[in-house]
């Protein structure tokens, strides 16, 4: 039976005039990822420092590992981990240095310390690198040890602030690689993302958070469903063809097309894809019509995102 090890209720966090949360509300289980999406400024990083104690809170209720984030702080502390958007690892020691150093620093004894860096440095795939400065890693291997620091006590909810942000498309993969492992061994995640393939590829839930409230939860499937069904999608070869494609397009989808006359295409939602597929793609033949595409589409998870919260405004940082 699943257990809840993150929980809010009702969290409230105002800073001076500007409120950062207000009433909201989440609930993740044990060997779970779940991720924050929303806009700059929807409360994301705010909801991390209270759930990780670096911030009290107004009003509500906060629960990690079984304790109450405002009265068991210390206890909460013992059972978590936490990795910044920016790494925290010190470039002129050695990866083993940085790993023993942060040992020390959760009060492991000195061979203990440097038994759990050596444990670490092979469960990230870091043991090559073991005596190698930082600053010589690419972002990935940085991005990786500074996540193996946050695993010294092997906590129970690891909490990720935009754990890829500036970090190449390779190096983004090897942390999603090394996040999706530590959900697989059991560790409850909770990260914050502006990426929405991210968010796609690597939770099993997703709180959107928009003006302080949490204004959808669902799987990413969930919220991409919201969108509706696919849609049948033809891409002209010539503009002029748009017309006759959208009629086609009309009678197989029962009305609904629409013409992008951008990327000159026309659309529309379906409820039978295959059949529809088929249809269209005979009706375009029997027309000897020239296409550039046809295809399915099935909604996004950056459609269902800006459906939920509109289209993004810029904002000074985030709360």
């Amino acid at each position: 039976m699943a257990t809840t090890t993150v929980e809010a209720e009702n969290l409230g966090k105002r800073f001076k005039d500007t409120t950062a949360l207000d009433g909201f509300d989440v609930s993740v289980e044990s060997g779970t990822v779940l991720g924050l999406l929303g806009p700059n400024g929807a409360g994301k990083t705010t909801t991390v420092r209270i759930l990780t104690t670096l911030l009290r809170f107004d009003t509500g209720r906060a629960a990690v590992a079984g304790f109450d984030v405002a009265r068991d702080a210390r206890q909460v502390r013992r059972r978590i981990g936490l990795t910044g958007q920016q790494t925290a690892v010190d470039d002129l020691l050695s990866a083993r240095q940085n790993l023993v150093l942060f040992g020390k620093l959760f009060r492991l004894n000195k061979a203990d310390a440097i038994k759990r860096a050596d444990q670490l440095l092979d469960q990230f795939g870091l043991a090559d690198a073991a005596d190698k400065q930082p600053k010589k890693f690419s972002g990935g291997m940085k991005r990786r040890l500074d996540l193996a620091a946050s695993m010294i006590l092997a906590p129970q909810v690891l909490f990720l602030d935009e754990p890829t942000t500036g970090l190449d498309p390779a190096g983004r993969r090897e942390v999603w690689e090394t996040v999706s492992g530590l959900a697989a061994d059991g560790t409850t995640v909770v990260l914050t993302t502006h990426y929405l393939d991210e968010a796609d590829r690597l939770c099993d839930r997703i709180s959107v958070i928009d003006h302080g409230r949490n204004i959808a939860e669902d799987t990413p499937m969930g919220l991409k469903r919201r969108m509706g069904a696919d849609r049948l999608e033809i891409v002209a070869a010539d503009p002029v063809d748009l017309p006759a494609l959208r009629s086609i397009v009309d009678a197989v989808a029962g009305g609904g097309a629409k013409v992008d006359e951008t990327s000159g295409s026309v659309s529309a939602p379906v409820r039978n894809p295959v059949e529809a597929l088929t249809a269209a793609a005979n009706a375009v033949q029997d027309k000897k019509l020239d296409v550039a595409d046809i295809g399915l589409r099935r909604p996004t998870l950056d459609e269902a995102f800006l459906e939920l919260i509109g289209e993004p405004t810029e904002k000074e940082g985030d709360q």
